[in-house]
């Protein structure tokens, strides 16, 4: 959604998750932020590029719809990479909405399931949990596998902030 001046419309949300029986945990993953740097500026640059071939300033001006018809050209013009966090992109601004109905509506089982989505999606197609072509250090990558190994189905997890090398929400 839109605010009146065509913004993104943020808004705050009341929900307790400790009385819901859950806890928030941000966890610090030990990747090095100073090696990555580089990673983050593609992410609007692209995602710019896939507008621009709708003759739009931002991909949230751009249909879905023609988005999706417009792949195999995107494809040849922006790069596979940018296709795939276009596509982040649209279902992720669907999904924000889906988690506040969700938490609205105390489907807290839905609002799980739309995290995990989330950050399954971040790790495809926006590429945010390692830095490119690095098969060494996977911070993240390894963080996000141990909630994955506690928490089984009990609850969500995903990259936290922009990803690469920072922190995992679980």
């Amino acid at each position: 959604e839109l605010d009146n001046r065509g913004a993104p419309a943020i808004g705050k949300m009341e929900f307790g998750l400790r009385g819901a029986g859950y806890a928030l945990c941000i966890i610090e993953s030990g990747g090095d932020h100073s090696c990555v740097a580089d990673e983050y500026s593609p992410i609007p640059g692209e995602m710019r590029e896939i507008a621009a071939h709708f003759g739009k300033g931002y991909l949230r001006a751009v249909d879905k719809a023609e988005f999706i018809r417009a792949i195999p050209q995107l494809r040849t013009s922006a790069g596979d990479r940018a296709v795939l966090r276009a596509l982040h992109f649209f279902d992720e601004n669907r999904r924000a909405h889906d988690e506040a109905a969700a938490l609205e509506e105390g489907r807290m089982d839905d609002f799980l399931a739309l995290v995990n989505a989330s950050g399954r999606s971040s790790h495809m197609y926006l590429q945010n949990v390692f830095p490119s072509g690095s098969s060494r250090h996977q911070a993240v990558g390894v963080a996000l596998a141990m909630c994955g190994e506690l928490l089984g189905e009990r609850g969500a997890y995903r990259v936290h902030g922009g990803g690469f090398a920072g922190t995992v929400q679980a």
